[in-house]
């Protein structure tokens, strides 16, 4: 009846670790030889922001549409075809052609440029060029699936610990932030869609009026100052490898370093325009616009302005966070308060403590002594619960703790197979060092087929469910799990090293 000495080892481990990862919840992490990590809780619980997001599908749509523009002017230009008009009409790209006989030619030099374009033919040899349902429809979750990423990244990188951030119909994010009370910083950082790209300036004289190909764009650093900027984009800020804030000559500026494709481009550039100046654009105002006096070949140079250490810093990290592919407006803000969350905690403790009081005097009623020992697995099972929801660094949220109470109810149930078994084996006058043996091998099968049912359940919950719920499989799935473990391990520890004491 005695379990082998490793099983034995390894299950005080496992006991001894659970509680001494899970005491600072209990005990606090001020205590030096304790760690320093603890649960961390959901919005509903710590408090924090919500926030609702739309995405501005339509401006994206029309920069999607001004390439085209550029590469279909380029192919037409190349195969000497005549056209006049060529504009974006925002859901649409649209010409005239100077001879409706080259409409075929047209049509294949599109195909060959972007299959997903629909050509049509309208009267006055006007030509539209739109893409189909299904591809604005991609574009779409394309767009969202990317907001999100580089929002996480946003987010992460300043320092806010686990953001929920889940899609909300076609173009709207929700993004929830647990603990954060003051959702400015946030905004400011979101509000920003960091693209950046280099242009030649247009040194040619005007009067308020852009010529065709360029664009009249003011400056950041002085409002009341304006700049003349070609059109076409030599290089693009997603080809960067990294940003970061320096101080040089006593100013705050950011250091910017190319991959191997932007440092060669930024090459070519610099070595093609010497002693033309170079427009460093984000977000449509120019930043600096040095002039090229040498070859930049290293792949790396600095972005100078009026910057402070906090906005040089803030536009590092935007950089590398990467370049929203679409402005973002807020649409909706909460704040969740600390004290309705810290209410939702001790009613989910108090709710704790009476099931586990409640389950331990139905054992020890039921069953006596094995149902002491049943209710010593118990509480070793609650603190691995909480032992393994700390070092995962699950968040834990008001459906999280119900899903805590529904295991503590759970837990017992392997238990009472087993001491059913034991009873059912004691009738027919075997030993006691037998019936335990029997009635612990013989629950085992039915204890597995039900706990792998629920675990396939909590499984489907978590892969379909949203952030709620997910926190509820989490914890029912590691429940379960704990739970097994202490009522095939630790229970029969407990209940061997005591029968065999007694005997």
């Amino acid at each position: 009846m005695k379990l082998p000495r490793w099983k034995t080892f390894i299950t005080l481990l496992t006991c001894i670790l659970a509680l001494y990862v899970s005491a600072p919840n209990f005990l606090g992490s001020d205590i030096s030889f304790l760690p320093k990590q603890k649960i961390n809780y959901g919005l509903d619980l710590r408090g924090g922001s919500h926030l609702l997001i739309k995405v501005d599908f339509e401006t994206y749509l029309k920069d999607q549409l001004n390439t085209v523009v550029e590469l279909v002017r380029k192919e037409l230009r190349k195969n000497k075809i005549g056209y006049l008009k060529l504009k974006n009409k925002t859901q649409y790209v649209s010409f005239k052609l100077k001879n409706e006989a080259d409409f075929d030619k047209v049509k294949k030099i599109i195909k060959n440029t972007d299959r997903n374009l629909r050509i049509e033919l309208d009267s006055g040899q006007l030509v539209k060029l739109s893409y189909s349902d299904d591809h604005i429809d991609n574009l779409q979750k394309d767009l969202i699936d990317q907001s999100r990423e580089i929002i996480r990244m946003r987010i992460d990188e300043s320092g806010t610990l686990d953001p929920s951030i889940q899609r909300q119909g076609k173009n709207n994010i929700l993004l929830q932030i647990p603990g954060l009370q003051d959702p400015e910083e946030i905004k400011r950082v979101l509000g920003k869609t960091a693209k950046m790209t280099f242009h030649l300036i247009n040194e040619t004289p005007y009067n308020n009026i852009a010529p065709i190909g360029s664009s009249i764009m003011g400056s950041s650093n002085d409002p009341n100052y304006k700049y003349l900027v070609f059109n076409r984009v030599l290089l693009s800020g997603d080809l960067l490898n990294n940003a970061k804030a320096q101080i040089n000559n006593g100013s705050h500026v950011v250091a910017f370093e190319f991959n191997r494709v932007g440092a060669k481009l930024f090459g070519d550039v610099t070595r093609n325009n010497p002693g033309k100046r170079l427009a460093i654009v984000l977000d449509n105002k120019v930043v600096s616009a040095p002039t090229i006096n040498e070859p930049i070949l290293g792949g790396s140079g600095i972005i100078q302005g009026n910057f402070t250490a906090s906005t040089a810093n803030e536009l590092a990290l935007l950089l590398r966070a990467g370049a929203l592919p679409a402005p973002l407006k807020i649409i909706e803000e909460r704040t969740v308060g600390p004290t309705l969350g810290q209410d939702s905690i001790e009613l989910g403790k108090k709710a704790s403590i009476i099931a586990i009081i409640a389950v331990v005097v139905f054992m020890v009623l039921l069953y006596g002594t094995n149902g002491v020992f049943a209710s010593i697995a118990l509480i070793f099972n609650l603190l691995l619960l909480i032992a393994a929801i700390t070092i995962l660094q699950a968040t834990l949220t008001l459906p999280g703790i119900a899903g805590i109470v529904l295991t503590m109810g759970m837990a017992v149930d392997a238990n009472v197979l087993i001491f059913e078994r034991i009873a059912e084996e004691m009738k027919i006058k075997a030993s006691r060092s037998y019936a335990i043996e029997r009635g612990f091998s013989q629950a085992f099968a039915t204890i597995l087929d039900s706990n792998i049912t629920t675990l396939i359940a909590a499984f489907f919950l978590y892969i379909f469910g949203t952030g709620v719920v997910k926190s509820f499989s989490v914890t029912l799935t590691i429940g379960i799990l704990s739970s097994m473990f202490t009522a095939i391990t630790l229970t029969k520890l407990i209940i061997t090293s005591w029968f065999r004491d007694k005997n």
